[in-house]
């Protein structure tokens, strides 16, 4: 068998392959004998059945297609091993097999085109002095105060207020009932706009704009209507910037009461994890400056990869992009189940393909800087030896505990994991890196207000582990 091999674009190779005489009449004298021995054919015994009568039952046309079709499969994975060819996926058949199955004699020689995708050639630039701008986040000690705020609220306990109308800030259990009064829907209930003994906390942006500023200066068992307006945004489109008159009776007040910030609450907040405040404090202070340092650098990485996206595109097989759209789309399926979201009403049939198509972008990019990062690390000598990978492993075991752990999964994630964290270690103190203000890199300030919000939850829900 005579192999050439043609570098093709997209991380392919195609390969001419021809196919010798006696290979193309052997393809088919064997597949004659095949069907000789399983054709059940009447008036004859299975495996008894002469040659001339199988050619007129079964075809010659047909017995030559099943041939040529074998004799495909057999050259393409000969062809694979004879040139050492590391294959990704399944190869295509490049040549078209109509054309084929007509040019097909056995016994003659035979020609075909394969392409099979191949891992891509990854060739850098100049990795070693990258300048990058990131964004620098700073500890901000008012955050600690703001938490352990937090964390007193959730600890507070309620006492009945008897004394005083309600304010801003209490506790109140309301009845009320909602009706529109919009031209031509004047008196009708809204629908789910009505509730008995509801607890709301009277603050700015609780329930209908105006409803709780409305219940200031009630007492228990007062009834007063509240004249509001739906806000033009409401999810409910029905209801959305319409007028409305909700009538509300005071059941019963509370104020919350605090708890002092002691060591009898750090110790409760902590489940006794810290015996005084001091302890206590001085943790989520650590804890914070840890997670800006941890963002910072975080930033200053992604800097990094985008400018290394930017100066390196490597053509990728479609077969790596395929099997990393699924690794993200199966990422996406697993946080939507944890957040208790239906993914069956997205994950169908119908949508599937859609969404494999909106996942190929980021498909790419994670390909583009995986393979950039691990080119990287091999050429600098980076990979992580046995034992960081084993300490890492032991280190994270105890999270592991009571679930069904694949050895062998776990030392490539773990493996994968320490090649980037010492890759981009390397390429930070090789690179000039410009620090700025946090939000000054953001395109709008809406993006600067979001981000925001995601550092505040990601701190709150870091210094709560221990709870």
């Amino acid at each position: 068998m005579k192999v050439t091999q043609e570098r093709l674009p997209e991380s392919q190779l195609g390969l001419n392959i021809e196919i010798a005489p006696d290979a193309s009449r052997s393809a088919y004298e064997k597949m004659v004998q095949n069907l000789s021995r399983s054709s059940n054919i009447p008036g004859f015994r299975k495996g008894k059945v002469p040659r001339q009568v199988l050619l007129q039952r079964i075809g010659n046309d047909r017995i030559k297609a099943a041939a040529l079709e074998e004799l495909i499969q057999k050259s393409l994975q000969d062809a694979i091993e004879q040139e050492k060819i590391e294959a990704l996926g399944q190869p295509n058949l490049r040549s078209n097999f109509e054309e084929l199955l007509g040019q097909y004699n056995p016994g003659d020689v035979l020609s075909f085109s394969i392409a099979v995708d191949v891992p891509p050639t990854v060739e850098l630039a100049d990795y070693s002095n990258l300048s990058v701008t990131a964004e620098e986040i700073v500890y901000k000690p008012e955050k600690v105060d703001e938490f352990i705020e937090q964390r007193r609220e959730q600890k507070a306990d309620l006492v009945p207020v008897e004394d005083r109308p309600a304010q801003m800030g209490d506790i109140a259990f309301v009845d009320f009932k909602g009706t529109l009064t919009g031209e031509g829907e004047e008196g009708k209930e809204i629908e789910g706009g009505s509730a008995t003994n509801f607890q709301v906390e009277m603050v700015e942006g609780k329930l209908i704009p105006g409803m709780v500023e409305g219940m200031v200066g009630m007492k228990p068992e007062e009834t007063k209507e509240v004249a509001v307006t739906f806000p033009d945004d409401y999810p409910q489109e029905d209801l959305a910037g319409k007028p409305a008159l909700f009538s509300i009776t005071l059941n019963e007040l509370k104020t919350k009461e605090l708890p002092e910030l002691d060591d009898d609450f750090a110790q409760e907040v902590s489940d006794d994890k810290f015996e005084t405040m001091a302890a206590y404090r001085e943790s989520i202070e650590k804890q914070f400056q840890e997670q800006a340092e941890n963002q910072t650098k975080n930033n200053i990485n992604a800097a990094i990869a985008e400018a290394l996206l930017e100066q390196n595109q490597i053509d990728l097989p479609e077969s790596l992009v395929q099997e990393e759209v699924t690794n993200v789309l199966t990422k996406t399926l697993m946080q939507m189940q944890q957040m208790g979201l239906d993914v069956r009403q997205l994950f169908n049939s119908d949508n599937v393909p859609m969404l494999r198509d909106n996942a190929k972008p980021e498909a790419t990019t994670n390909l583009n800087k995986s393979l950039i990062i691990k080119e990287i690390a091999k050429r600098e000598n980076l990979e992580p030896d046995k034992s960081a990978i084993d300490a890492k492993i032991a280190e994270i075991r105890p999270e592991l505990e009571g679930q069904e752990v694949d050895q062998d999964r776990l030392v490539q994630m773990v493996t994968e994991d320490l090649l980037s964290e010492n890759t981009y270690k390397w390429l930070q103190e090789k690179a000039q890196v410009e620090l700025v203000p946090e939000g000054s890199l953001s395109e709008t300030e809406e993006e600067t207000d979001d981000s925001d919000e995601e550092v505040e939850t990601a701190e709150v829900e870091v210094v709560s582990e221990g709870d």
